[in-house]
């Protein structure tokens, strides 16, 4: 269970610290990489969803055997933005330095899975 808590400590901590610049960094993307933001609602949207989850980390985290069924849904999510980061980039519509993201993202949702097969669930929950 120590190995669950360690991973999803280290992984909200690090999305909170990656995420939350982006608040704050709107015109600057447009900028270095032309063309500018269009959909506003869209960026917000997404920093503000995936910030979301990295407080569902630090829940999981807090009691992993409780939250166990979570972790796969949390595996989900990096595995989704991973695979979404990839397809852009073999479109033409990512920089390479921009896929190292991908690489993070899914490592972290394979650190997810073995943390499911490593904890433990509570008696009574799925």
């Amino acid at each position: 269970m120590k190995f669950a808590k360690v991973v999803f400590w280290i992984a909200s901590g690090w999305g909170v610290l990656v995420l939350t610049p982006l608040y704050f960094i709107f015109d600057v993307i447009g900028r270095q990489d032309p063309p500018p933001i269009t959909h506003p609602a869209f960026y917000y949207g997404f920093v503000g969803v995936a910030l979301a989850w990295q407080f569902a980390f630090f829940v999981i985290g807090s009691d992993p055997a409780r939250f166990r069924p979570l972790m796969i849904l949390s595996a989900l999510e990096k595995f989704i933005y991973g695979a979404t980061l990839v397809v852009l980039f073999l479109q033409g519509h990512l920089h390479g330095t921009d896929l190292m993201l991908a690489g993070i993202d899914t490592l972290l949702g394979i650190l997810f899975l073995v943390a499911f097969f490593k904890t433990h669930a509570v008696p009574g929950t799925a």
